[in-house]
């Protein structure tokens, strides 16, 4: 019997819920694992600025099996074969970088849906089908169920942020601080006042319609205020620099205690 495919995140997302998430950077299973067994509602293994590829996905998404975290893989570009391949891997959701356009999310909402509505490439072989034990139950319902969220890194994304909102199947957008900023002039410094209008002036335009919200910060209390102001897609923290950052402090503590060695 065909077991109906079902995506928790989209649902929470639907229903208003905020989701906290975290990112996936060394292409580790055994850091994916660790992760979604601590209990996060989505995982975004970063195959943009992360070190893995297909085979690493692949990993990932197994190691996550037996949790209720939803995975969810940030595509190294806005092609349409590469979307097709992660989402035939098992991915539940897509976020998409440097869509600056509406014909541009248009493009990337039809890579990740089966005609009539969109260009994705069926196959009833793939592990999002179980390996063809679940294609019915897939095939079904992966067009409703897969989450299409782009990001907004560019002026250029922000003066067409308004179309970019209009586009059937597009879910919602995901703000780059860093990118957003670099592209604005102020090389890796999104703290600058002239980011943070313009980081205001699309959350409030996100927040006035259908679309959901998301973006990173990197501690609790900016998490905080980030779901105050609408969000309900954040991440807290990533992998890789959570393990730079408490091995650098523990080896500072014993330098500082311990000069001489």
């Amino acid at each position: 019997m065909a077991k109906t495919f079902e995506n928790p995140l989209k649902t929470a997302l639907k229903n208003g819920k905020k989701t906290l998430g975290a990112w996936l950077q060394l292409a580790s299973p055994m850091t994916a694992e660790i992760m979604s067994r601590a209990g996060f509602d989505w995982l975004l293994v970063d195959m943009e600025h992360g070190a893995g590829d297909l085979s690493a996905l692949f990993a990932q998404l197994q190691a996550m099996n037996g949790t209720d975290t939803v995975p969810v893989v940030r595509a190294p570009w806005n092609d349409f074969v590469v979307l097709k391949r992660i989402l035939d891997a098992g991915a539940y959701g897509v976020l998409i970088p440097y869509v600056n356009t509406k014909s541009q999310a248009e493009a990337a909402v039809a890579a990740c849906k089966y005609p009539p509505e969109g260009i994705r490439g069926i196959a009833g072989s793939t592990r999002a089908t179980s390996y063809g034990l679940n294609t019915r139950g897939y095939l079904d319902r992966a067009n409703d169920e897969i989450l299409v969220i782009t990001q907004i890194e560019t002026p250029e994304a922000i003066s067409n942020l308004d179309e970019i909102l209009e586009v059937p199947g597009l879910d919602g957008v995901f703000i780059g601080p860093m990118d957003l900023a670099t592209n604005m002039g102020h090389l890796g410094d999104p703290s600058h006042s002239e980011v943070q209008a313009a980081i205001a002036a699309v959350e409030a335009k996100v927040c006035a319609s259908p679309k959901v919200l998301g973006t990173l910060t990197g501690t609790w209390e900016q998490a905080k205020k980030l779901y105050s102001r609408g969000y309900q897609l954040v991440t807290v923290m990533a992998d890789g620099l959570a393990l730079a950052g408490i091995a650098a402090e523990k080896v500072a503590l014993f330098r500082k205690e311990f000069p001489e060695g």
